[in-house]
């Protein structure tokens, strides 16, 4: 019981120290007791033996205390010792990591921050304070995308970096470099550990990316000055467009082919521009200005193509156009203006044989037709002359012959009348001979034709008088161009043909002024002539209704008058339907005095 009651007074959290002191306190505590306890009932020896006996637990209990004593103090000494230790390696592990030139982060495997030098993140000073031991890397990494000098690529929000970046970590190892503001670069290297933590390491290669560049710039400029020194010497004009459709290159022959001046040719052009400018000076031809520009961008897989540009001056350009694999594309233009001559020229020359051929061809043809008419008209003609001559010739044999057997005077006159028939027929057939051979010389000159007019209406009102019929003139003082002596014929003819076959009613010669024109007609209220028999009444000795008698003509005049118009270009037209009589009307070229409209009746 004494032994619990000793283990209960001794805690052993307590010092070595601290148990002895108690362990005194009690072994004095025991000795004054059984001092005070009398001898009496012999319980003295007794309390002095279990005394004793105490003291020796008592003394061994101390000593096992002070060895425990002693091991713990060894102990503590190499706790001590060992963090020491242990410092002292943290210490030199954070100095060689703050000698490293790079930045550095050990994350453990719950993806927390253990420790980081002051390099780390050295180049983000708006966030550098907020990373400290215990932070976690996805919120490393939402610090990260939200900061300040990070230049975040064009299009890319900072949580779609955010969220690229968490993805890259899933990665045991990644590489990849990281833009910052001022053009600065920072490659990032992460990497698992073997415990499943991960190290980061932050690189700074700005002198290297710029190296790189300007060493780039400078094979590229190598590049594009031997590619411009290619595409200068080229007869064609060429223009390079990037996968922006933007204008990357040119050469001079484009200027000078697209009519652009050379100042205008910038890099970074947009098409849509560069389009504009040539068609504002050329035409498109093969394709429109919207289907083109659609065309440059729709982007990859564009099919290749092929048109025309063409200039004030002349100048044709062929344009092929194809796509870069790059998604930009390249135009040329080639200058095919000599070619497109040589063509245009080639086929006028084809259409110019081919008409020649045709307009030869046509020559004898109506040469054939010509003659064939000729054969048929020479034909009609003989045997008509052959009927007019012998009917006069027989009436003045036998006026003569009469005249011979004592009716002298009155048949010689007969005969003379005969005989001046048949002069007229033959100078009518001279004259019909003349003109279908084209020998006649015209003098074509201004004649008054009031004058002209003015004396046939005399010459014929006696004639129209004896049949009846009233004789107008409607004409003008007025200055005509064509030949006097055969417009006299041809309007004298004309008149005549009227008044022979106008029975009642009566004979207008009017004369209308159209613009630079003059329109003289000749209507009579005859008979009329039909449709189908309008163009034969100007064949030789064709008479409609006509008797035998060469008085009443030889039809002969018509066709004078359709030779000699024809010849002098004088356009005769005929109108007439049967029952209301014939219109001829023939259109003079004008010149001179202007007419002064008069009505005169003649007879």
């Amino acid at each position: 019981m004494s032994e619990a009651l000793a283990e209960a007074l001794i805690d052993p959290a307590d010092g070595p120290e601290r148990r002895v002191e108690k362990l005194l306190a009690i072994a004095g505590a025991l000795m004054a007791r059984v001092e005070a306890v009398t001898d009496e009932s012999g319980a003295a020896y007794a309390q002095f033996q279990r005394a004793a006996m105490l003291e020796d637990q008592v003394r061994d209990r101390t000593r096992d205390l002070e060895h425990a004593l002693d091991l713990l103090n060894l102990s503590n000494a190499k706790l001590a010792e060992a963090m020491a230790e242990t410092e002292a390696a943290r210490a030199n592990l954070a100095s060689a990591i703050e000698t490293v030139q790079e930045g550095f982060a050990l994350f453990d495997r719950d993806d927390l921050l253990i420790l980081c030098n002051a390099r780390f993140a050295m180049h983000m000073t708006d966030i550098r304070d907020e990373i400290r031991p215990g932070l976690g890397f996805a919120d490393y990494v939402t610090l990260v995308s939200r900061s300040s000098h990070l230049a975040l690529p064009q299009g890319l929000t900072p949580a779609q970096w955010r969220e690229q970046r968490l993805l890259r970590h899933q990665e045991r190892h990644v590489i990849f470099n990281v833009r910052m503001i001022w053009d600065r670069w920072i490659q990032v290297s992460e990497h698992r550990t073997a415990e499943g933590g991960t190290v980061v390491l932050q690189t700074d290669v700005t002198d290297i990316i710029r190296n790189e560049r300007v060493e780039r710039g400078r094979m590229l400029d190598d590049q594009a000055q031997m590619i411009r020194a290619t595409l200068d010497h080229l007869d064609q004009g060429v223009a390079v467009f990037d996968a922006s459709a933007q204008l990357a290159g040119w050469n001079q022959r484009l200027g000078f082919l697209a009519m652009i001046p050379l100042a205008q040719l910038r890099l970074g052009t947009s098409f849509e521009r560069v389009l504009a400018r040539v068609q504002s000076q050329m035409q498109l031809t093969g394709i429109s200005a919207e289907a083109l520009a659609a065309w440059a961008g729709q982007g990859p897989g564009r099919p290749a193509l092929t048109f025309t540009l063409q200039r004030p001056g002349g100048l044709v350009l062929t344009v092929f156009a194809q796509e870069l694999p790059d998604g930009g594309f390249v135009m040329s233009l080639t200058d095919v203006t000599a070619e497109r001559a040589a063509l245009a020229a080639l086929h006028r020359a084809n259409e110019t044989l081919e008409a020649r051929v045709s307009a030869r061809t046509l020559e004898l043809e109506d040469a054939l037709a010509d003659a064939e008419r000729a054969n048929a008209s020479r034909s009609r003609f003989v045997a008509a002359a052959s009927h007019d001559l012998l009917q006069p010739l027989a009436a003045a044999k036998l006026y003569i012959a009469a005249a011979a057997a004592g009716d002298g005077e009155a048949a010689l006159d007969k005969a003379q009348n005969a005989l001046q028939s048949v002069e007229g027929i033959l100078g009518a057939l001279l004259d019909i001979s003349k003109l279908e051979a084209g020998r006649l010389a015209f003098s074509i000159g201004p004649v008054a034709l009031g004058p002209l007019l003015d004396q046939l209406a005399e010459e014929f009102a006696p004639i129209a008088g004896a049949k009846g019929l009233g004789l107008y003139l409607r004409g003008a003082e007025a200055l005509v161009l064509s030949d006097p002596g055969y417009l006299r014929r041809i309007v004298q003819n004309l008149i005549a043909n009227a008044v022979r076959y106008t029975d009642k009613g009566r004979v207008l010669i009017a004369v209308r002024r159209r613009g630079s024109t003059l329109r003289l007609e000749v209507r009579d209220t005859g008979p009329g002539i039909p449709e189908a028999a309008q163009e034969l009444i100007f064949a030789e000795f064709q008479r409609l209704n006509a008797r035998a008698s060469a008085s009443e003509g030889m039809g002969l005049g018509l066709a004078i008058v359709e030779r000699a118009c024809r010849l002098l270009g004088h356009p005769l037209e005929l109108i007439s339907a049967p029952g209301r009589g014939a219109t001829f009307r023939i259109t003079l070229p004008l010149e001179g005095r202007a007419m002064m409209k008069t009505t005169t009746k003649v007879s």
